[in-house]
């Protein structure tokens, strides 16, 4: 199984001014150490600017093992160490002592200044997450989109914004199956016809229907069979939407590495996602199938990102892999001043798709704001709880969020429960996960 390299937000363990975080970035001429603020995000394009070097930052599982050798435990590895150039924020030059933290090894030490002075050079590295809010244009969604588009690309806005990004239209049967999943009154007479007349959604729903995760008895006959007997109105309809939306646009290839694949982070954030839902108390419990859509959709706008800005999607995938501490959005209205929850939720509320789902999805990362709500909640939860287990991108925090697991009337114990129910069952989800990314 491909898992995400898990690493901490550092705020449980960054509160000093002297602590600091550890970067290794290299090129063709060599490797060199970066030091700034622990929580800060590392700008790379400062570095390019001011070095003349166009340093990368070294594949997660790489600087893991490097960081991870003996040596680096005694202080004679770790003043060793700054014998490779130093470049130092300039925040931190000045301070006797660093509190070194390296966030992909877990490594921790104390370091003099005399042991990197010879090799330092001061640059302007950091950018902090209050002076990323400032620089953030206003406006609802569709203004901060708009935004983004006219300034990262030659494209100007048109009447439509839906109409500037020429994305393909969806197709008449994914229309009809929208259209379902709309309607609280739907079922599977209505879903049955829809399916019949469309033989690569037939064939998917029957192979959907003999996957060993859902291991129905008895042999599957007919398209009525499978949906009415093993998957059910809502399997089918969300499936059926999230294959639909994927071929919309092609999965990007230059992307951080060591992510965990995108199907398979989808299925299983759906998945956990309506367990979740299902344990939530009747009265505030959200629908179980439109909480599947929304987890198995979540992670739908950084396609969406890829296909708007090529060039600096690459650009933002060496962001991630320098600044693996930070929450993703933020990363993202750095470079773009877009998240994938803004254009990926606008994008669905022009679809037609419920409001449950884009709602759900574009306050995943704000489950607290005045405007989500469950589905937002249980997502959020979901999502940060894969984390925990190396099952979802992102940074890790430790504990779930306590404000938002009161609102839900969930436990972390409860969570982790089902996380760990749910990887028994890892074989089966996997090959699942699989068929749906074939198709």
């Amino acid at each position: 199984m491909d898992l995400a390299i898990g690493v901490n937000t550092l705020g449980e363990v960054a509160g000093q001014a002297n602590d600091v975080r550890l970067v290794l970035l290299h090129d063709n001429v060599g490797k060199v150490l970066v030091l700034l603020p622990a929580t800060v995000l590392l700008n790379l394009v400062s570095i390019w600017r001011d070095t003349e070097r166009h340093l990368q930052p070294v594949k997660g599982d790489d600087v893991k093992r490097f960081f991870s050798q003996e040596k680096l435990l005694t202080e004679g590895g770790q003043k060793k160490l700054f014998s490779l150039p130093v470049f130092i924020d300039v925040k931190c030059e000045a301070l006797d002592t660093l509190n070194i933290i390296e966030p992909y090894s877990g490594l921790r030490f104390s370091a003099n200044r005399s042991w990197y002075m010879a090799g330092m050079r001061s640059l302007r590295l950091g950018v902090s997450l209050s002076d990323i809010d400032k620089v953030q244009p206003s406006g609802d969604d569709e203004t901060v989109i708009s935004h983004a588009v006219e300034r990262f690309t030659a494209l100007r806005i048109r009447q439509r914004l839906e109409d500037t990004l020429g994305l393909p239209s969806l197709a008449p049967t994914t229309q009809k199956i929208i259209m379902l999943r709309s309607d609280d009154a739907a079922g599977v007479d209505r879903l049955v016809p829809v399916v019949k007349v469309d033989p690569s959604l037939s064939a998917q729903v029957m192979s959907w229907s003999v996957s060993p995760y859902y291991a129905a008895p008895g042999s599957i006959q007919s398209i009525d069979d499978a949906i009415i007997r093993v998957l059910g109105f809502d399997l089918v309809v969300n499936l059926a939407l999230g294959i639909a939306m994927g071929k919309t646009l092609s999965l990007p290839d230059d992307t951080p590495r060591n992510q965990t694949p995108y199907w398979q982070q989808a299925v299983y954030t759906a998945t956990l996602a309506e367990r979740l839902a299902k344990k939530m108390s009747n009265d505030i419990r959200p629908k179980p199938g439109l909480v599947y859509l929304a987890g198995l959709l979540h992670n739908f706008g950084y396609i969406v990102l890829a296909h708007l800005f090529p060039p600096h999607f690459s650009l933002l995938s060496r962001y991630i892999e320098a600044n693996p501490h930070l929450r993703l959005d933020y990363i993202e209205k750095h470079i773009l001043h877009v998240t994938r929850e803004q254009v990926g939720a606008w994008l669905m509320e022009s679809w037609s798709l419920p409001e449950e789902v884009f709602n759900g999805i574009r306050y995943l990362n704000d489950p607290l704001n005045s405007k989500a709500d469950a589905y937002s909640q249980v997502i959020h939860l979901a999502n940060h709880a894969l984390r925990q287990s190396g099952l979802a991108d992102g940074p890790v925090d430790h504990v779930l969020n306590p404000e938002v697991l009161v609102r839900t009337g969930l436990t972390q114990a409860e969570i982790t429960a089902e996380v760990e129910l749910m990887q028994v069952d890892s074989e089966s989800l996997l090959e699942f996960t699989h068929s749906l990314a074939d198709h």
